[in-house]
């Protein structure tokens, strides 16, 4: 007899993939018996057997109709936000029981939506209060292994890794100023590469020339996870590549501008130093550099690696200089 689906719907970007995970991980939790089958983009799919959180994907757009299950729905819940579309969509699936958060204007129960929450907490509390059990999900931190050395490229340890690329203007640094910190942590002994996705190899291409660095383009995304889980630094703004930092505990400087760190930040106990100058206000969605993310300066970013370099290296590193590269 096959076992109940308990199907999540998160059908979002990578920051939202991994910062999803405590919340999967306490679901399967809570439904030993049930398999647990995410709904989200097709491109995530190599990253289930990097994690005992999720037992299959189920590939679906975002806020597209959920189709493809083999059989009924025993329990599904709404990781994808607290509107009335998402909840739609699981809702024409029939689940035997259907959580989410609440929605008083379109009369959805569920939990109280809290606008200052964490990302990370905010869906484990969602699990934790439509299940009845304790919220003792774990942090993003060790959601996803690395994957297999097989994976077919060659990419070397201890690299300082400087992501220019967001999914939004307003997220995103200006490429000049990226160019200024990685050519002077180059100058400082660090061995800075310039990473960008395919839609970001204009920019990342820009921002080494500029800066006298290698790049390293058109790594799919197992090869992204190798990179940064052997990486020496990290330094990007508030995208994907800062939540897979998060995950491997790779210690990373992060640059936030319209969206406040306590909702989208790291974890407050990893190897993470955010820099931020805003209140929150902005708009995560925006074309422009937000003004926040404009107040850091190059000088506070370089300093900002000096000390991070400074606190996780190990003391044969320090005295050497080598930082993480051993690693």
């Amino acid at each position: 007899m096959s076992r109940p689906v308990a199907l999540a719907l998160r059908a979002l970007g990578l920051g939202d993939f991994l910062t999803g995970l405590p919340a999967l991980a306490l679901l399967k939790q809570a439904l030993p018996d049930h398999r647990v089958v995410l709904a989200a983009p097709a491109v995530f799919r190599p990253l289930i057997a990097l994690t005992p959180a999720v037992d299959a994907l189920l590939p679906t757009a975002e806020l597209a109709p959920v189709t493809g299950l083999d059989g009924p729905v025993s329990v599904a819940v709404d990781l994808h936000g607290k509107g009335p579309e998402s909840r739609r969509l699981l809702a024409a699936l029939n689940p035997a029981a259907l959580y989410g958060f609440a929605d008083p204007a379109a009369g959805l129960p569920g939990p109280i939506w809290l606008q200052e929450e964490h990302e990370v907490p905010r869906w484990r509390r969602l699990v934790s209060e439509s299940l009845g059990i304790a919220d003792t999900g774990p942090g993003v931190a060790g959601c996803l292994a690395v994957p297999a050395s097989t994976v077919p490229v060659s990419v070397p340890r201890g690299l300082t890794v400087v992501h220019p690329g967001a999914a939004a203007g307003s997220r995103r640094w200006l490429a000049e100023r990226f160019a200024e910190v990685a050519a002077a942590l180059d100058r400082a002994g660090h061995r800075v590469v310039i990473t960008g996705g395919q839609s970001e190899r204009e920019l990342a291409t820009a921002v080494a020339v500029r800066a006298g660095v290698p790049s390293l383009l058109g790594l799919g995304l197992l090869e992204l996870l190798v990179l940064i889980a052997r990486a020496r630094l990290v330094v990007c703004g508030d995208t994907g590549v800062a939540h897979i930092a998060s995950n491997y505990r790779t210690p990373s400087v992060l640059l936030f501008g319209p969206v406040s760190p306590a909702s989208w930040g790291p974890p407050t106990d990893g190897p993470h130093l955010v820099l931020w100058h805003g209140d929150g206000t902005g708009d995560p969605h925006g074309t422009d550099p937000d003004p926040a993310l404009l107040a850091i300066g190059v000088d506070e970013v370089v300093r900002a690696v000096d000390s991070l370099s400074a606190s996780t290296a190990t003391p044969e590193e320090a005295i050497s200089g080598r930082g993480r590269e051993s690693r």
